[in-house]
């Protein structure tokens, strides 16, 4: 790229920043618009045909580039090779010369040979000027969204868009936030749509089909899965894509809370130029994923993101990068990395919307997504409380609902196991019949086994039943969160030490900022302990205690830490865990802690009777 990275002196030395030298003894600043342009795949042309790429380049600066920037009140900072930088004062004026030259050269190069297609990032930002030169954030930026941006397109940052909106006829794309190379923060991107307004499109896109009737959606959260873009030109690259979506739509649809778009409907959009909100109401979802693939030597770059089809927002966005040599590998891990953040991004993009509905008008998934909301909160006793009520509404009101059955035990299950007060026979028979209702109307739904799986075991000590349900979990949606997180710890109550932290390693893997992520740091903890491994015991619970230090987390510190003979590490976190429960008695792990055996559930409340909370 030509401005890969800006920030050096004219002796090539690299400048941090705030390290710069001028010549005048004084630093000046302004604001200013800034546009970076470079040839797409100038190296492979110049190897091509170096003589025709360059008077190529030179016509094109000549004729096009050139006039438009004197025409738009720009001035050419330098030029590098293949690539420019420009200055201007208005960011409208940036814009518009960006689409005049990107509109006249896509014209020329009907005839030219070879074609010259530009990248070109604009950004408005503070820069630094050193004479002729300028320097700083703002001319980095516009570099880097430059390199982001499609050949013959033009791309903004956040800050240029929002000096130009409302003020040019252009029609714009938000594309999400990016991590940017040497940028210490996301930068929102804006592509200008091409065909959008101009009397001419571009020779290389192609006319959008005739609009479609829209279709209604349905009543839970529905997704396409677009194609992917190879970006490489390379077919082999066309096939792994679309493996990769096969993959992915496969996945998803094993989530039984999402309405997914078969593979047959959501592959008419490949090779197609689409808007978003189209496709919405052309295949009745709420959700789009896209994403592209690009190779560079022997590496693979995949970009996805996930985009809410009626606001046009962008909710989720990540790269992944890999090895060809191990292409069926990468495939399968950027599949369970897309899978395992979209369900999550998902049900947070729900919630949002149902807590803007007014309560008369919620329905039982809606109920039932404000029951998620209160446990997502954590804040008190009383969420727990009212989570219930949530979950028993929506029950209610669609019996037929397993999932907001099962939900009505797990929140009673959280109660007692988060302020160790044990249910009372009414609540836990609530809570068992729940799950037991839950888990033999959804047999095929993995959260509903797992849930139930976990209330079936932790209230009701019905350990093979339990067991059972969590290992059918995993195996109808191996990419769920949760049931890796309900199969350690039914594993762990099971005696299953190391199967509860193989299980919890995969769901913080799966999840990595998952709210039940200290519970499985403490329950690994407990997993330690069982199996005497009591160093590790104490990483992993300590872990658990710098996030959250509650009860659990503070009693299985405290057990680890004793018997790996840190005894005044062992006192002081018993002593906090008295300061913030007063009332905790070490034999209340006979139901806290329900391991099948009752002779480890004794070793347990030994270890914490040694560490200093009474029996």
């Amino acid at each position: 790229m030509a401005f890969a990275d800006p920030w050096f002196d004219r002796r090539g030395l690299r400048l941090a920043p705030g390290d710069f030298r001028v010549t005048s003894g004084r630093l000046e600043r302004r604001l200013a618009a800034v546009l970076a342009a470079d040839v797409a795949g100038y190296s492979r042309l110049m190897g091509a045909d170096e003589v025709g790429t360059l008077d190529a380049l030179k016509a094109q600066r000549r004729e096009v580039v050139d006039p438009a920037i004197v025409s738009h009140k720009g001035r050419i900072v330098k030029t590098t090779g293949d690539g420019m930088l420009v200055e201007f004062a208005s960011a409208v004026d940036a814009v518009t010369c960006a689409i005049a030259i990107q509109e006249k050269m896509a014209e020329r190069n009907g005839s030219f040979t070879p074609k010259i297609t530009f990248r070109i990032g604009i950004n408005i930002g503070d820069i630094i000027i050193d004479g002729d030169d300028i320097f700083g954030d703002g001319v980095n930026i516009a570099a880097r969204v430059e390199n982001e941006c499609e050949p013959g397109g033009v791309c903004l940052s956040g800050s240029a868009y929002e000096q130009v909106r409302g003020k040019t006829a252009f029609t714009f794309d938000d594309v999400g936030e990016r991590l940017l190379k040497n940028i210490d923060r996301p930068v929102r991107l804006y592509a200008i749509r091409m065909t959008a307004n101009s009397d001419k499109a571009p020779a290389d896109i192609k006319p959008s089909a005739p609009p479609v009737k829209s279709t209604s959606l349905p009543d839970r959260p529905s997704i396409a899965v677009l194609p992917f873009q190879n970006m490489s030109g390379d077919p082999e690259q066309e096939y792994f894509a679309d493996g990769m979506v096969e993959d992915i739509i496969t996945a998803l649809s094993r989530f039984k809370t999402l309405f997914v778009i078969a593979r047959n409907s959501s592959f008419t959009y490949k090779g197609k130029a689409v808007e978003i909100k189209q496709v919405g109401r052309e295949l009745g979802v709420r959700y789009v994923l896209e994403g592209s693939v690009r190779k560079s030597g022997g590496r693979l770059r995949i970009t996805s993101q996930l985009i809410d089809t009626a606001t046009g927002a962008h909710l989720w966005a990540n790269k992944f990068d890999g090895s060809l040599a191990d292409v069926f590998d990468l495939q399968d891990e950027i599949t369970e990395k897309v899978v395992s953040s979209i369900a999550p991004a998902l049900e947070i993009a729900e919630i949002d919307r149902t807590n803007r509905k007014p309560t008369e008008l919620l329905h039982s998934y809606d109920l039932f997504l404000r029951g998620m909301a209160f446990l997502y909160q954590n804040a008190d006793v009383r969420v727990h409380d009212q989570a219930r009520d949530a979950f028993k509404r929506a029950a209610e009101l669609d019996q037929e609902y397993a999932a907001a059955h099962v939900m009505v035990g797990w929140s009673n299950l959280r109660y007692q196991a988060y302020t160790g007060i044990k249910l009372s026979p009414a609540r836990l028979e609530e809570a068992l019949r729940s799950a037991e209702t839950a888990r033999t109307l959804a047999e095929d739904d993995a959260f509903v086994q797992a849930r139930a799986g976990h209330v079936l075991v932790y209230l009701g000590q019905k350990y093979d039943l339990g067991l059972s349900l969590v290992e059918r979990a995993v195996t109808l949606n191996a990419n769920l969160a949760p049931a890796w997180y309900s199969r350690g710890a039914v594993s762990l109550m099971c005696e299953k030490a190391g199967e509860a932290i193989t299980s919890f390693d995969h769901m913080m893997r799966l999840s990595p900022r998952d709210p039940l992520l200290v519970t499985a740091w403490y329950m690994t903890g407990w997993a330690h302990f069982t199996n005497q491994n009591y160093a590790e015991g104490v990483v992993a619970a300590d872990k658990a205690m710098q996030r959250v230090a509650d009860a659990h987390s503070l009693a299985a510190f405290a057990a680890n830490a004793i018997r790996a003979g840190k005894v005044t590490e062992a006192q002081r976190a018993a002593e906090r865990l008295l300061q913030f429960q007063p009332d905790f008695r070490a034999s209340h792990a006979q139901y806290l802690f329900p391991v099948r055996s009752l002779a480890v559930r004794d070793i347990i409340q030994a270890a914490l009777r040694d560490a200093g909370i009474p029996d």
